[in-house]
């Protein structure tokens, strides 16, 4: 079978363009969190700690893609270097909330600049009419594939909504 006959058009497969933007940013982003001895996941973490102070570390693990081994390893990590702090027991259930100290939110102010700049640099080129339809877009194919709707019994569908057999070929 040859890529003429079968396989996806990579040049415009919405899955293909999205892991290649993904990949973009990731390396933007770790770029700039480089430098103020972070990585994306540390940066994650403080962001969300920030936003929503308490969070488990199975909520944080959640909000930041990786598994709750992974944030307990990082969380005990931040917790020795100042970023921040946890009760030394738990007082509900087998939660240990964090959250930031002066010095992690000081960190992460750095980091919000950088990473700012990094999400001006990839919208540049938009209208802010486009930049609010890609963030509605975005939301919605995330809603659909976490739902499931329109997913036939291989999880096959092709982009206007209709189910089908598409294959994908990568020979």
């Amino acid at each position: 079978m040859s890529q003429d006959d079968a396989g996806i058009d990579l040049e415009n497969s919405p899955g293909y363009l999205l892991k290649e933007a993904s990949s973009a940013l990731r390396a933007a982003m770790e770029t700039v969190l480089r430098p103020l001895g972070m990585s994306i996941t540390h940066y994650a973490c403080l962001e969300l700690l920030a936003q929503r102070p308490g969070l488990s570390n199975s909520d944080l693990a959640r909000g930041a893609f990786v598994t709750r081994q992974s944030m307990n390893v990082l969380l005990q990590s931040l917790e020795q270097i100042g970023d921040v702090v946890r009760p030394p027991e738990d007082r509900v259930g087998k939660t240990l909330p964090a959250r930031l100290t002066t010095q992690g939110r000081q960190k992460l102010e750095k980091a919000t600049t950088a990473v700012r700049h990094v999400e001006i640099r990839m919208l540049a080129d938009l209208t802010p009419a486009d930049r609010a339809r890609a963030s509605e877009i975005l939301r919605t194919m995330v809603h659909s594939l976490r739902s499931g709707d329109d997913v036939d019994e291989i999880g096959a569908v092709d982009p206007q909504g209709e189910k089908g057999t598409t294959s994908i070929s990568l020979r």
